[in-house]
């Protein structure tokens, strides 16, 4: 009689219960270094939210460039809105504000650069641009926008 040189008590009817291969050709079963994989979790984790942290910190910088930005040109414009005009400022164009002898402010369509030597103001200011909703873009800040005129 041929005797079955297989031990009875390691066969199974359902191999795929076993928690390791049960035949040359089934999938490697490694067990799992629980430390390795929540290492690696973790450091993907930081990696994300760092990542996610430098996005937010990019967006508030760009909020608080915008609304620097925004309150300079309400600070110009009221400036301009005090200013000595003499024409009817029209949408779209471009000015400049100047600081007089007298310490006023005016609004003028000659550029700083195109005064030459009869340059006759105490200090530029800004050069600017009325916009449709009447705010002033600023197109170029001269040396006394924050010192003098629009603290």
């Amino acid at each position: 009689m041929i005797q079955n040189p297989i031990d009875p008590d390691k066969v199974t009817d359902s191999p795929s219960t076993l928690p390791y291969a049960h035949h040359a050709g089934s999938a490697l079963i490694k067990p799992i270094d629980k430390g390795k994989v929540k290492g690696r979790a973790l450091r993907a984790m930081e990696e994300q939210t760092h990542m996610q942290m430098d996005q937010i910190r990019q967006q508030i910088e760009l909020l608080a460039k915008q609304a620097r930005a925004l309150q300079d040109r309400v600070e110009i414009s009221e400036q301009i809105y005090q200013a000595e005009v003499n024409f009817e400022p029209l949408i779209g164009h471009t000015y400049h504000l100047y600081l007089k002898k007298d310490g006023e402010w005016t609004l003028s369509m000659i550029g700083p650069e195109d005064w030459g030597r009869s340059f006759r103001h105490e200090a530029f200011l800004a050069t600017v641009k009325l916009l449709a909703d009447h705010t002033w873009d600023i197109l170029a800040k001269g040396d006394h926008f924050h010192s003098e005129g629009t603290s």
